[in-house]
């Protein structure tokens, strides 16, 4: 029977607990030849001084003993720090069901009955001592788990914390820019504006025109670069509010003639004038006014402009349609990236407008496209989800 090479190397070491003699001889007999280490201890008070000493793989404990019986031991080994995860097997000559029952309610993990059988007992403590070493592996494992997951915690917490300080360095470093270029923008546009009302000739007031365009464009690529840079940080904090489309729509079309001093037709078509959209109104706005400079500044400034609202059954779209050349194959794949006008990057504009529009969007759970009209001129077409409506 001594064929368990494992348990040989290993030497599983196991407590027999019993008051005759004769029993620890017999149980320590059947374990050796099994390649198990023994230790025995004969009463209830030297097997708590032993295993305060020593460990153990197992415990097998006799229950009738004189003084302190099996279960007053194994309630007192279950209770100490050092021996309550030691599997115990109660050995009994009692296999009523009240005896066993209390055997398992006082910690114990199993129960032989006298007389021995040597097989059912060597299979028993292999059980014991397996199931013992699966639980004491998976408890080294979630060790080991828990320590990765905290020095992985760690170094992403203070990955975020570095991307914090960062963003934040971003955009306080934008705001100095802006600040900074904003100031002597608003001087020279001022000065312009005073130069403006003076007598110089055409020419002298073409380079003031000149100025004041640059100006202009300039504290607009500012505001751009804020608006993209709090966007993407996150830093931008959207007021979603029902509001009405036709309403957000007409006084884009308003801020945009207005702001671009522009003479031109935009003409505005709409299947449901009442309809509503959940949306922070100013970003919406925003995007609109800036689809239109975008149309008004690559279409000419003569070329009317359409701008076209369906509601349909699950989706409500809003298209911008222009009368120009419209996109080359190059500036369709590129036109929401920043810069990324592509081949018609040589006209004016700052190559920002259409990357912020579709934050914007993204923002608002929405599409976005750019396409070719099949007559003339290209379309930019947002498109909401009817969940995302009041």
């Amino acid at each position: 029977m001594a064929d368990n090479g494992t348990e040989l190397k290993e030497q599983k070491k196991i407590l027999i607990v019993d008051d005759v003699a004769r029993n620890i001889q017999i149980l320590g007999n059947i374990l050796s030849s099994n390649g198990y280490q023994i230790a025995y201890a004969q009463n209830g008070r030297q097997a708590l001084k032993i295993t305060s000493t020593q460990n153990f793989d197992l415990i097998l404990l006799d229950i009738m003993m004189p003084e302190m019986d099996g279960y007053e031991v194994c309630n007192l080994l279950k209770k100490s720090e050092t021996t309550s995860s030691i599997p115990i097997i109660f050995l009994t000559a009692k296999a009523d069901m009240e005896s066993i029952v209390k055997g398992f309610e006082t910690g114990g993990q199993d129960y032989i009955t006298k007389p021995f059988n040597s097989s059912e007992l060597i299979a028993r403590v292999k059980t014991q001592i397996q199931l013992q070493d699966q639980k004491l592996q998976l408890k080294k494992n979630n060790l080991e788990l828990e320590n990765k997951v905290r020095e992985r915690t760690k170094q992403l917490q203070q990955a975020n914390s570095l991307l914090e300080k960062l963003d934040k360095t971003k955009s306080d470093f934008l705001s100095i820019i802006s600040h900074e270029l904003r100031t002597p923008l608003n001087g020279i546009i001022g000065l312009t504006n005073l130069l403006g009302d003076t007598k110089v000739d055409s020419s002298q007031n073409e380079y003031i025109e000149h100025l004041r365009n640059v100006s202009e464009r300039l504290v607009r690529f500012s505001d751009m670069a804020l608006l993209i840079t709090s966007l993407k940080i996150k830093k931008y904090q959207p007021d979603f509010l029902s509001v009405s489309v036709n309403h957000l729509i007409n006084s884009a079309i308003k801020k945009f003639l207005k702001e671009n001093n522009a003479d031109i037709n935009v003409n505005y078509f709409s299947n449901d004038e009442k309809l509503l959209i959940f949306a922070d109104a100013d970003l919406i706005r925003q995007s609109i006014i800036l689809m239109l400079e975008n149309s008004y500044k690559y279409s000419g400034k003569n070329s009317p402009i359409d701008i076209v609202v369906k509601n349909n059954e699950n989706t409500l779209s809003i298209e911008i349609k222009d009368y120009g050349p419209g996109f080359s194959s190059l500036a369709l794949t590129r036109i929401f990236e920043l810069f990324g006008a592509g081949d018609v990057s040589h006209i004016e504009g700052t190559g920002l407008s259409l990357a912020a529009v579709k934050l914007i969007i993204d923002m608002h759970n929405g599409n976005i496209e750019a396409l070719n009209s099949d007559d003339a001129g290209a379309i930019i077409r947002m498109k909401f989800q009817t969940n995302n409506l009041n």
